[in-house]
């Protein structure tokens, strides 16, 4: 039988284990083991429930020892900007809190009183986003300088997950670019930003890339899991590793990597850090290989998944309930077909509107924007679903807009990849609102892109060229024209 590789891919809601091989030239993907992540309440902050998170590693690892399967290789991807200190001895400093905490309000004023806007965005091409690390460092600094003084260590949360595997502390490439704290010129950590922001410097040491070996898995590990592996570095950031599974056809197709968030982009040779750049608010992340992806973040269906919580009667995060509990389980081909009553609703929100990242209540939010913008406030929930929608599709078809402008070319197709491809009604909108051709698939696109890693570094494909032509053979991509 073929090499199996094992990617774990962590998202916001779930994690996920699945092994891929290689088999005729295709591409053959088996989930072994799926479980929640969550968020817990700790000492006034939304945190994320890293043990259980850990456990949820461990017993993935069990599946694959419970099916016969010694994968080849194994490594981790996680959402990006979140980390976890390391203290003396390498224990846990202090909680891993979740992005979408609130202590992060007003820390943008920290940073913009020793390095401007116009200058952080010119070193970092990173968009301001408040939940950026380089202003999660700042509140912690605010409220618990005793950390960042203790810790030996920061490790972003993939890079924490894979040194409990093998004992290595490594930081990777493409989640550090995400902090806003890395040179888009030298691809290595701005220590001259890092010292002005008065941010401890021993805590960045060297990036890796992905594609290089961590480690093997510690002797604890191994006995836990039942089967010793190397560690192999993916592109960590989770878009980063959805963008290498895109099938493009040509250099003029967008990627849209559609999840709790979307991220909306394409790759370029080298960064564009101008004004007119930041003012539109588009980031260049860094990918396998220093490629650069140059996106926007977009809300995505966050507020689909929390409008569904919401009717649905169930917690949000931190044990807040509903308000809304409608009577009723309603499921997303649910909440699609209540948005096809309301085809003639006529408002839409700004997707990107802060209120709309942590909101007690996100049809209360939804509502209030549409209050405030002087246009008909949605009742039915079709009506909200509707607008949701429809809000969505203008964002991608304005950030095209702005894609276009700010690199010079006409985009001819949209190449969407994750769970979100498999909504067909978005996929329709999309198309509609862009007057551009969908192509929807591979739905594991990020666990896909962390596989392909893996498997170049083994030698299984010669390039990403060519590992993009077997997921191109391997799965099946459906087309929505406008």
């Amino acid at each position: 039988m073929p090499d199996a590789y094992l990617a774990i891919d962590i998202g916001a809601s779930s994690g996920r284990h699945i092994l891929g091989r290689v088999q005729d030239g295709k591409l053959r993907l088996t989930e072994v083991y799926r479980f929640p992540n969550r968020q817990v309440r700790r000492d006034g902050h939304d945190c994320w429930d890293m043990d259980a998170l850990w456990e949820g590693v461990l017993e993935g690892l069990r599946a694959c020892k419970a099916l016969g399967v010694t994968p080849k290789s194994v490594g981790v991807d996680t959402w990006a900007v979140d980390f976890q200190l390391l203290g003396p001895g390498g224990a846990p400093l202090g909680d891993a809190v979740a992005y979408r905490d609130a202590r992060t309000q007003g820390a943008d004023a920290l940073a913009d009183a020793r390095i401007s806007p116009q200058e952080l965005y010119a070193r970092t091409g990173i968009q301001k986003q408040p939940f950026n690390t380089i202003y999660q460092l700042l509140a912690l600094n605010q409220e618990h300088p005793e950390q960042l003084a203790g810790a030996e260590a920061l490790l972003m949360i993939p890079d924490y997950l894979h040194y409990r595997l093998t004992g290595e502390r490594r930081q990777e490439y493409t989640n550090a670019t995400s902090t806003g704290l890395v040179n888009a010129q030298t691809g290595a950590w701005d220590m001259e930003l890092i010292a002005r922001l008065g941010l401890p410097e021993r805590l960045f040491g060297p990036l890796s890339m992905p594609g290089e070996t961590v480690g093997r898995f510690t002797p604890e590990i191994a006995r836990a899991a039942g089967f010793d592996a190397p560690v192999v570095l993916p592109a960590t950031h989770d878009t980063g590793s959805a963008f290498l599974a895109v099938p493009a056809r040509d250099d003029f197709a967008v990627t849209l990597s559609s999840g709790t968030w979307s991220l909306l982009g394409v790759e370029i040779g080298k960064p564009i850090t101008t004004e007119a750049s930041r003012l539109q608010n588009f980031t260049n992340e860094g990918g396998a290989w220093r490629r650069t992806r140059y996106l926007k973040n977009i809300m995505g269906l966050w507020m689909i998944q929390s409008i569904r919580r919401e009717l649905n009667g169930e917690a949000y995060v931190a044990g807040r309930v509903s308000r809304h509990a409608a009577g009723r389980t309603y499921s997303f081909p649910d909440l699609i077909a209540e948005a096809q009553t309301a085809e003639d609703f006529p408002s839409v929100v700004d997707v990107n509107d802060p209120a709309f990242l942590a909101p007690e209540s996100m049809i209360d939010a939804v509502r209030a924007a549409c209050r405030r913008s002087g246009q008909p406030e949605p009742q039915r929930v079709g009506e909200i679903m509707r607008c949701v929608y429809r809000s969505l599709a203008q964002c991608y078809a304005r950030a095209i807009e702005g894609l276009s402008q700010l690199t010079g070319k006409t985009y001819t197709s949209i190449n969407i990849v994750g769970g979100g491809c498999q909504d067909g009604y978005l996929n329709r909108l999309t198309a509609e609102a862009t007057r551009l051709p969908v192509f929807a698939g591979p739905v594991e696109g990020t666990a896909i892109g962390n596989l392909l890693v893996q498997m170049i570094a083994a030698g299984e494909f010669s390039s990403l060229s060519q590992a993009r032509r077997a997921v191109r053979e391997s799965f099946d991509i459906e087309e929505v024209t406008p």
